[in-house]
Formats: C-alpha cells, structure tokens, sequence
C-alpha cells in the first residue's frame, strides 16, 4: 500500500490517494481489549446510504479504540462488527491507523471539524473515492463517509492472499468467476462479468446478477440450492442455464459455499461460477474464445486452458497441429504425455497433476502418435492455481524443432569450424617446415648461386600461397579443383620468370579433377621443382626464342590421375646425371609422399616428365 497526501486550500480539504490496499493492509484479527457500547440503532445505521464509523481516543489521543465500523468497511474486510470493535486502531487496522491516526488526533485536539476525500487506486486505476467528514462530539469521534464508486472500475479487494495477479488471470482464462455474499450484499469479481456479457452497475452490490438471469426452466433449480444452502449446509454444486442480456445461452458450473456462526446463523455465502458452455457454432462471447482464436493460424505456438480436466479443457488449433491429431475426435487424458521421450519429464508432468508441484517450464521431445521416426522438440510452460475450492491450470506449449535443429546445426558449424582453424595452423606449420627445409638443402648446393635460391624460394611460396587463398576462402578440403590452381600458377610464374627469360607456360587440365588438400599439395609443389629444373636446365641460352613449358594433367580412371610436363629446351646427354642432382631429390621425396610413381619420357627434343599418382589420400579431419 501506497499513499500520497495533499491539501486543497480552496476546499480546505485534505485528499489522501491509497494504492493497491489489500485486505491484509485492512484488518487483522486481534483479541478484543475494551468493553464498548452497543449501538441502539445499529440496523437502522447499516441501511443508510453513508457508512457512520466510532472512535473513542486512548493514552491522549496516540491511539483510538474503534466502538463502531460501517458496512462498507466490514463487508470488504469480510468481517463482522464483533471482529473489530474495542480493539486499538493501531492493532485491528494498522492500514487504516497509518491512514487516519494524524487528522483523528487533530480534530481530537482541535475538536474542529475536518473535511477530507479519499482516493483509492487499484493497477493505476482510480477505482473508488470517498468524501469524509470528522467531527467531535459526545466525547467520540465520528467519522461520516459518502462512497462514490467509478464508473468503470470498483475497487476490488482481494478476498485472500491469494486474489493477487494469477487469480484474475485464471478468472478470465478460464472462464470463472466467484463473488461474496454478506449482510445481504454481494461482493463481485470480474470473471463473474465476463461470463454474463457485460458491464458493472451501479446497483448490482443489491441483488444476485447471476441468478436473475437463470432460464424459467432451471429457476427451481436454483430455489432448491438455496434452501438447502439456509438449511445448514455448507456446500452445494450444480449447473444451471442461464440466458445473457444479449441473448446468449450459456451453461454455468456452480459452487456454493455457506459460512454459519455458532448458534447456526448464516453469516457469509462464497460462490465460484464457470461457463462450461460447449455451443461451438455459436458465435464468440467469452474472452477465452478471443484468446483461443488468436492463436488459431499459429501452426507452433498453442495456449492451454485447463489442461490437467479432462472433464473441462480447451486447446487452441496449434495443440492439435503439434501433436498432429484431429480436434474433433481427440480426447484428452493424462496418456499425451506417454509419448513424451524423456522419463524425468514425464516424472515432472506427473508431479503436476497431482498436486506436488504448481508450476512447469521445460523442454522436451516428442513422439507425434507414438512414432519415434517423428519427433518434435517442445517447450512447455504450465501453472497450477488452487483458487477457491477448485483447481485450475493455463498453459503455453511451443514447437521449437525447427529452432532446435538450427542450434544444433550452428553448434555442428562452430564445431567444424574450430577443427578447420585447426587444420590451418597445422597446414601452415607443415608447408613452413618443407620450405625450410628446401632452403637449407639449397642453401649447400647454391651457396654461390643464390638468384636460384630466391627463384625457387618465390615459386614455391606463391604456388602455396594459391592453394592457401583459395583453398581456406572456401573451407573445403576435400574437393579442390585442380585446373583454377594450375591455371594461377601459370599466371604467378609467367609473372615471376616467364617475362624475365621470355618463357611461355601452357596447361592442359580435365574440367572433373578435384583432389584433397592431401594430393594437392605435393602435386603442386612437384608441378614447381619440374618446373625451375626445366628453367635451370633446359634453356641456357637466355635469348633463344619460343621457349616453353607445357603440362597436361588428365583422369586415366576413377582413382588414377596423370601428369606430363615436358619443354622445348636442350634436352639431356646423360639422364643418369640430372637424377643425381638437388632438385631430382626434391622431386622423388615430394613423388613419394603423393603416393605416386615418376619416370623421363624420351622425346627428339628437350624433356619430358610423366607423374602418376592417386586422386585420392585419406584426410585427416572429417566434415
């Protein structure tokens, strides 16, 4: 409870605004300490129109003995005058004392009269005001108040600790509402209005706005709860018809509960009211049909209304799309959750239903008809409401397959994509550790030649390079096409070589040659060292003209692949000479890590090379 404070000097009034007051701030039951006065005209004073409330100051005005409460206050405290009178303010009322204490001391003091209007706010909503007047007299204070309600909005006191927030909830999901009955005036929710179509007014604290519009047929029904109700007992259930003041037939689940004193009076009537009409071809009156065909194109979202009866429960189309079975034939039982997949989940569903736990908000898989090849991934939120003598429960179910197999393909691509990294630096790491090592086998055969040394060196890092750029751009190791890297190498040593020496490089490659990263590159680090050994040897006279070097790359089957690189140069004397040199070498440990087979081919004129090898080699990652 809020409250703010603020005087009119035009009105010389004192407004006082209260929010959110609930019947714990109204009245706490405490054992009476004072004998007080019986009033002579105590009915006569409960049907005026004004509530007329009597305090008798104590300890010099620090507190008040409360003599007298009107109806008002009683009725929505749910309390009788015995509850409160000769108890201190402070203690039967501490939210009324906090309220009221000051300007009851002040005109105590004063014995001036003080006028004052009170607010009261409900969810920010003005819901009631009242304007008071305090006067002193006959050694009392008398507290007269005129109650005026809005017209759209009462101000609505929650009957428990529990009328919170979920309790108007389950009210409108489903379908209830309740009201009290004290002293011959009811007391009304606003479920009780949705079910009956309409509005609140002025009068209908006076009289049983359900009762009234009960069909003829059914009015002996209704005479009959209440007789037995006044006879003494406690509780009554029953359905009854009633006709809308739109015309509407509805069919209503009643539950009537009596409260009677020691001596067998009636003190207080308490009833819960729920449509349970089942008409679907009428036309839409409840709230819940609203909500329900809010959610009828949504194929993966599906609001439960009273899940745990099966007597009573309502499902919106997205249900009956996820579980995939027909509305109109469906039944509804606790056997849904059979198809459940996992067994702590059903434990926890269980537990629900019977009672051990209020609320559900998990995720689960799901058997559509009890087929394990069709599965769908749910989330389900459930709550639990124990309101009035009834249980009720709402619900919120969800498909998230579709979500769920994204999340499970991303984190398959986070995964894939951490291994790649891997590969990476482990490529990087392995191709650096061959350089190196060709440089200081080199470094001892040209220590005085070292334009060959950097030649070689240049070659070798830009036919990398290559396969790196593209190779890691598209994250494929495993189908790289061999002709777009032939054809960039060619392009790199036309522009490293070919224009220095006046050397033309042409390629021949099948279109379909796609290798593993395995294959790929000890090929083209062969494809290098028969090309710089054609460049040293072939072509000693710088300025000859026509100079080439010509490869052709073919598919002799399925798994076998074919190289041919021959020039257009010198030619060799001795072939046992040129095997025994550095690049030889290079070439016949680079032949056999590609698994392959090298050998001279013998033409008229310069020389020839043809490589075999496979196309295919394990890889080392999967994906």
């Amino acid at each position: 409870m809020r409250i703010e404070k603020e005087y009119r000097k035009l009105e010389d009034t004192e407004e006082v605004r209260i929010y959110d007051i609930t019947e714990r701030d109204l009245f706490t039951k405490v054992p009476a300490e004072f004998d007080v006065m019986t009033m002579p005209f105590e009915k006569t004073l409960n049907n005026i129109s004004n509530d007329i409330d009597l305090f008798v100051p104590y300890n010099d005005g620090e507190d008040f003995i409360v003599e007298r409460l009107g109806l008002s206050a009683l009725v929505r405290g749910h309390i009788e005058q015995e509850d409160v009178a000769g108890r201190l303010l402070s203690k039967t009322s501490p939210g009324f004392y906090k309220i009221l204490a000051e300007p009851l001391r002040e005109v105590y003091q004063t014995k001036k009269m003080k006028k004052m209007r009170f607010f009261y706010h409900f969810n920010e909503k003005l819901a009631r005001f009242s304007n008071i007047k305090i006067i002193w007299d006959m050694g009392k204070l008398i507290l007269i108040s005129e109650h005026r309600d809005n017209s759209e909005s009462k101000l609505l006191v929650p009957e428990t600790d529990r009328y919170d927030e979920k309790a108007h909830l389950i009210e409108y999901f489903s379908q209830t509402g309740s009201y009290y009955k004290i002293k011959d005036r009811y007391s009304w929710t606003q479920g009780i209005y949705n079910i009956i179509n309409r509005l609140r007014e002025e009068n209908d604290e006076y009289y049983n706005i359900v009762f009234d519009l009960v069909i003829p047929e059914d009015k002996p029904i209704v005479e009959k709860i209440l007789k037995t109700l006044d006879q003494g007992r406690s509780n009554y259930e029953s359905i009854i018809r009633i006709r809308t003041d739109d015309g509407i037939l509805k069919y209503l689940e009643i539950n009537l509960y009596s409260k009677f004193d020691e001596n067998g009076k009636l003190v207080s009537r308490y009833g819960l009211i729920k449509d349970v009409s089942t008409d679907s071809s009428r036309k839409m009156t409840r709230p819940v049909d609203f909500l329900l065909k809010g959610f009828k194109n949504s194929k993966k979202l599906a609001l439960l209304i009273e899940p745990l009866s099966a007597k009573q429960y309502e499902f919106s189309e997205g249900f009956y799309e996820l579980c995939e079975v027909d509305p109109m034939t469906y039944h509804h039982s606790r056997e849904v959750i059979d198809n459940i997949v996992e067994e702590d989940v059903k434990c926890r569903f269980k537990q629900l239903f019977d009672g051990e736990i209020n609320e559900l908000a998990l995720s689960f898989t799901y058997n559509v008809n009890g087929d394990e090849n069709n599965q769908k991934s749910c989330d389900i939120y459930m709550e639990r409401f124990e309101f009035g003598e009834a249980t009720h429960s709402i619900g919120f179910l969800t498909d998230i397959t579709e979500e769920r197999n994204k999340q499970k393909e991303l984190l398959e691509a986070n995964e894939h994509q951490k291994i790649l990294i891997k590969e990476v630096h482990h490529r990087v790491k392995n191709n650096l550790q061959v350089l190196n090592s060709f440089l200081n086998l080199e470094k001892r055969a040209y220590k005085n030649k070292p334009n060959i040394i950097i030649d070689h060196m240049q070659s070798r890092l830009s036919s990398l390079a290559i396969l790196h750029e593209k190779t890691y751009n598209t994250t494929d190791f495993k189908n790289i096409n061999l002709k777009e890297y032939i054809s960039d190498q060619d392009s790199q040593l036309r522009g490293l070589i070919g224009l220095r020496d006046g050397i033309e490089f042409e390629s021949e490659v099948d279109e379909d040659i796609n290798l593993t990263i395995e294959v790929i590159t000890p090929l083209l680090l062969v494809i290098d060292e028969l090309t710089m050994n054609a460049i040293k040897h072939a072509f000693p006279d710088k300025s000859a003209p026509n100079k080439k070097i010509f490869k052709r790359i073919t598919k002799l089957d399925n798994s076998t692949g074919q190289l041919i690189l021959k020039d257009n140069g010198v030619g060799i004397d001795n072939p046992e000479t040129i095997t025994k040199n550095l690049g030889c070498e290079i070439i016949k440990n680079l032949t056999k890590q590609l698994d392959g087979k090298i050998e001279l081919i013998q033409q008229d004129h310069g020389t020839g090379y043809k490589l075999t090898f496979p196309l295919d080699m394990e890889h080392t990652i999967e994906g």
